[in-house]
């Protein structure tokens, strides 16, 4: 390989990196470490998401063309195969990241000060009925 290919193989991989990373991964009230973390989560989901999303992409696009020519012309099949494999996200970013795994209370900071504690009297999560002790009279 010649020094140009190589070159421009290099700019074309620091180019991609430097779209495919996140833009912006600061809040005001992050500390730095966790915007590192994030920061380093998110750029290596995207090293393995975006050519997978690449390789998806490339071969719905192929399968649409197929189904076109094998339903002798079925242009809503196609469509729909299209839609399917070309909607996004293409990257992931830090809002998609809290998007996939939910809400996690014990992630959110909490102000100073503040303890968690159990509650006093465990109920029945279904029925909300407190249940019966050894020593109650009602215990069988």
């Amino acid at each position: 390989m010649d020094r140009s290919k190589i070159a421009l193989s290099l700019a074309a991989a620091v180019l991609a990196g430097a779209f495919l990373s996140p833009l912006r991964v600061t809040a005001a009230d992050r500390d730095p470490i966790e915007t590192a973390g994030v920061a380093v989560g998110v750029t290596a989901g995207n090293t393995v998401a975006v050519p997978a999303k690449i390789i998806s992409v490339g071969t719905g696009l192929i399968a649409g063309a197929l189904s076109f020519i094998l339903t002798g012309g079925n242009a809503e099949l196609t469509a729909q195969i299209w839609r399917d494999v070309t909607e996004g996200p293409y990257v992931i970013t830090p809002s998609v990241a809290r998007r996939a795994i939910g809400e996690r209370p014990e992630l959110e900071k909490r102000p100073a000060g503040t303890v968690e504690t159990a509650p006093a009297v465990e109920t029945n999560a279904t029925t909300g009925v407190q249940p019966a002790s050894a020593d109650s009279p009602t215990a069988p």
